[in-house]
């Protein structure tokens, strides 16, 4: 969602970057973007209507290209040569896999079950958020936290492959059918993993394919310097432009549901406090009990812990609509995000006492 400095070396070879002013202060230009998108939604009552008039197979087009602007940065600064330097790592990729795919929407699925059995919407759109495992700000949660940046990009990259294969699936598995199993009632909410999977398929496919080219073709034509140095700072605010633009919008067509029933809106946030907390604080201990070093059973914990919330956004906004309840949930998502994992940044910090410190990592003052 934000830039992160991609061209600069692994950690453990160089102190990482401080956030930039834009990056420092992405929460209150979130909470400015939901504010504009409320009054936005008072003054201009025919706001929905022009939207639908744009609209193709029920997306706004408007709202999907500012959906996808915000994803491709994030997938054009993944160094997809660099797989194998990680994947070796077995234990590494074993428990990030295990915690992403299935702990993870597990977790979700007994949190928004638990907290919001009355609100279907709003518990099938949470659900959706677990299904969405992290691919961008956890770049910057983990430079932060002095974890490991080649281990983050190999995990980001597996992340975005694996959503492309199963994200459809697996919302099938956890809307559909486990409840069904488990006598519980969906509200009446119908989805079809089919829809899932397309929505999955142009708004992660797309930027994926767009990143990958970009990489290939850019490195190929002015070589990984100019590649990361010079194209992906330029690019890189892109995404938190869309990221803006897209709340700003969403707000402005789900103001009246949000300034009417404000307690449900709040409830949404219990469950998502819960669970990245949850999340990281098991990662972390997963990564200490099989002797990963700080730095990757940091990138563990942050990978883990993050969610993807510009994929949640785009597949609630495909299937049940825009003004859905689903929308709504993955739009509070980020704002419940950034303050609860640039705390936990210090709590990383604080943690390091207790791994072996590994040879030549940065001190993070």
């Amino acid at each position: 969602m934000t830039r992160a400095d991609a061209g600069a070396p692994a950690a453990g070879a160089a102190r990482p970057p401080r956030l930039s002013t834009l990056d420092r202060y992405l929460p209150v230009w979130i909470g400015l973007a939901m504010a504009a998108g409320l009054l936005l939604g008072r003054w201009i009552p025919g706001l929905q209507a022009g939207l639908d008039a744009m609209a193709v197979g029920g997306i706004s087009v408007p709202i999907a290209v500012g959906l996808l602007v915000m994803m491709y940065p994030v997938l054009a600064k993944v160094r997809y040569d660099r797989l194998g330097s990680v994947t070796r790592d077995r234990r590494l990729l074993a428990s990030s896999l295990a915690l992403n795919w299935v702990a993870g929407p597990a977790l979700m699925f007994v949190l928004a079950w638990t907290l919001l059995p009355d609100l279907p919407e709003f518990r099938t759109g949470l659900i959706i958020v677990g299904l969405a495992r992290c691919i961008a700000m956890v770049v910057i949660w983990n430079d932060l936290a002095c974890g490991d940046r080649e281990a983050a990009a190999v995990l980001v990259a597996l992340n975005s492959l694996f959503q492309v294969a199963a994200f459809g699936a697996l919302g099938w598995f956890y809307l559909e059918l486990l409840p069904g199993w488990l006598g519980l009632d969906t509200g009446g909410i119908d989805v079809s993993a089919w829809e899932i999977a397309a929505m999955v398929a142009v708004f992660l496919g797309i930027p994926l394919l767009a990143g990958f080219l970009t990489r290939i073709l850019g490195e190929r034509a002015r070589g990984r310097s100019w590649y990361e140095g010079r194209f992906l700072p330029r690019i890189g605010p892109l995404a938190l432009y869309g990221l803006l633009f897209t709340i700003v919008v969403l707000f402005a067509l789900q103001g009246e549901a949000i300034t009417a029933r404000p307690l449900d809106v709040a409830r949404i946030a219990l469950p998502l406090l819960a669970y990245f907390v949850l999340m990281w604080g098991m990662s972390m201990l997963v990564g200490r009990g099989i002797r990963l070093s700080y730095e990757r059973s940091t990138t563990l914990a942050f990978t883990a812990a993050g969610n993807n919330f510009e994929l949640a956004i785009a597949v609630a906004i495909g299937v049940f609509g825009v003004t859905s309840g689903q929308a709504l949930a993955g739009v509070v998502g980020p704002l419940i995000e950034v303050p609860v994992l640039v705390g936990l940044v210090y709590v990383s910090l604080w943690a390091r006492r207790y791994f072996t410190p590994r040879s030549g990592a940065p001190d993070p003052a």
